[in-house]
């Protein structure tokens, strides 16, 4: 077994398609619109998905918001210098939750950023 995918439903395609890829720097490795039952999908990453896991991207067409809820905690991705990370994603428009230092009780340096939507994605600096 291998994980495949993450679904994370998006208020505006375009917009949060922008975000993993321009901010990110993930590419789009497929799209697909289903006109009977009104959704676009679009799946996004660092490489093909028959080697890695990525994140499903999907838009109910109407709906522009939804509620995050309590249960959902964030998207994980190894950076090699995570202060580094969060300058370059604060200087072409992204959001940065909270600046890279070590997690709390720990050593691992980590940061976190916020997609368009809401989504926290965690950065965790590679250990050396």
């Amino acid at each position: 077994m291998r994980l495949l995918h993450t679904m994370l439903r998006v208020g505006d395609l375009q917009r949060s398609i922008d975000f993993y890829t321009r901010i990110l720097g993930m590419k789009v490795l497929r799209q697909s619109e289903n006109t009977e039952y009104k959704y676009t999908l679009a799946f996004v990453g660092y490489g093909p998905e028959s080697e890695n896991s990525v994140l499903e991207l999907t838009y109910n067409w109407g709906t522009d918001k939804y509620d995050l809820g309590t249960a959902y905690g964030h998207i994980a991705l190894e950076v090699d210098d995570a202060a580094d990370a969060c300058e370059r994603i604060r200087q072409v428009g992204g959001k940065v939750t909270r600046e890279a230092g070590p997690v709390k009780g720990g050593t691992t340096v980590i940061a976190f950023v916020e997609d368009p939507d809401g989504y926290k994605v965690e950065l965790i600096e590679k250990h050396s």
